[in-house]
């Protein structure tokens, strides 16, 4: 095999820690221990949780409360991993057949893309389409399909572009992996950070072929605890259980014990609410600097997540012109480049609203001196 590196994520984790202001980040403004507990109502001695291994494919308990958010789902339908980043990996090593062809909605996170790629696997794209308020090319995706690809993968809501499926996308796709026999893969990391009422509506249970990873990266604004997880058939279960055996063995154990707080009915509503409040007000101030910039900038509002993805209209590339924002602002946003959307950039808004009014301000200034 051979390595295609993941250019987004080594852009991230070499530089987010190394501005004043970051909107390369996809989540909300990350809770802190204490604010969580808060939420939760509690007065939890978690300095006494014991640092041994943990059950290494999450605690019952967890288990039960992640599955209670699936309908139809029960604990032996869920796998707990570290992190989304895990959960993505050992599906897509359950899924991947050698020299096999993918088909994967894109514009989108890079990871399982460049895996298939690393392992000598194909990519068959089936492009989001912008003007159809960025819903895939069903035609596409059933060439795709006809073509030999086994699995379809979907990051819903999208990254980078905020976009939620229709009831009428998600139907279409359904249909056509089952006449194929083909799996749905299905991302759904930023279910639950609406700016609507009302939540996406998971792939979960629509065929036989389906599996589902999620985390508490973004929308519960606990990307540190590294907890995510799969939900599939129970027999499919069986065999991603068996490949973390090969990848981290087991979740932390502090982190299975604050997952378990995060996910009890009345904390995970309460943190949903906390996030839907920062994308929402978040969102105003970045439209209302939108408006200010004269037609800079063409977009489409997200349906969820604190990203939105951004055409732009300056004379640079966006590989340069997020090397601009960096050197010379200290402001890290994520460059179309690495989704293959030159003069596009994406910008995550969910940062404390008084930095988020800073961070825009430089990004004007940029702009301003490149287009003097």
């Amino acid at each position: 095999m051979r390595y295609a590196p993941f250019e987004m994520e080594r852009w991230q984790s070499t530089y987010e820690h190394r501005v004043r202001y970051n909107l390369s980040e996809s989540g909300v403004h990350p809770l802190t221990v204490t604010e969580l507990l808060e939420l939760a109502d509690l007065d939890a001695r978690i300095d006494e949780v014991r640092l041994g291994y943990g059950q290494s494919n999450g605690s019952d308990e967890l288990r039960e409360l992640i599955a209670a958010d699936y309908p139809g789902a029960t604990a032996a339908s869920v796998l707990v991993t570290t992190g989304g980043a895990e959960a993505n990996f050992v599906s897509f090593w359950h899924l991947f057949e050698a020299q096999g062809t993918v088909a994967v909605v894109v514009p989108t996170y890079a990871q399982v893309p460049g895996l298939v790629e690393s392992f000598g696997g194909r990519v068959a794209p089936v492009p989001l389409v912008e003007e159809h308020g960025w819903q895939p090319d069903l035609d596409a995706l059933s060439a795709a399909l006809a073509g030999g690809a086994r699995s379809v993968v979907i990051t819903n809501p999208n990254n980078p572009t905020g976009a939620s499926l229709t009831e009428r996308a998600v139907a279409e796709i359904v249909e056509l992996t089952q006449r194929h026999g083909a799996w749905i893969f299905a991302d759904e990391v930023y279910a639950g950070a609406e700016l609507g009422d009302v939540r996406t509506p998971s792939f979960w249970g629509r065929h036989e072929r389906v599996l589902v990873t999620n985390s508490l990266s973004k929308a519960y604004g606990l990307p540190g605890l590294r907890l995510g997880w799969i939900v599939a058939p129970t027999e499919t279960i069986a065999d991603l259980w068996g490949r973390t055996d090969y990848t981290t063995i087991t979740p932390a154990s502090l982190s299975d014990v604050l997952a378990r707080i995060a996910l009890e009915p009345a904390t995970r509503a309460r943190i949903r609410q906390r996030t839907r409040g920062i994308v929402r007000a978040n969102l105003a101030v970045l439209e209302e600097w939108m408006v200010g910039q004269a037609g800079r900038f063409h977009y489409r509002a997200p349906d969820a997540g604190a990203i939105c993805f951004a055409r732009y209209d300056a004379p640079i590339g966006s590989t340069e012109l997020a090397e601009k924002l960096r050197t010379e602002k200290n402001v890290l946003v994520v460059p179309g480049d690495h989704f293959a959307r030159d003069h596009h950039v994406r910008l995550g808004y969910g940062i404390p609203e008084d930095d988020l009014r800073e961070a825009l301000d430089l990004v004007r200034e940029a702009f301003d001196e490149l287009t003097a």
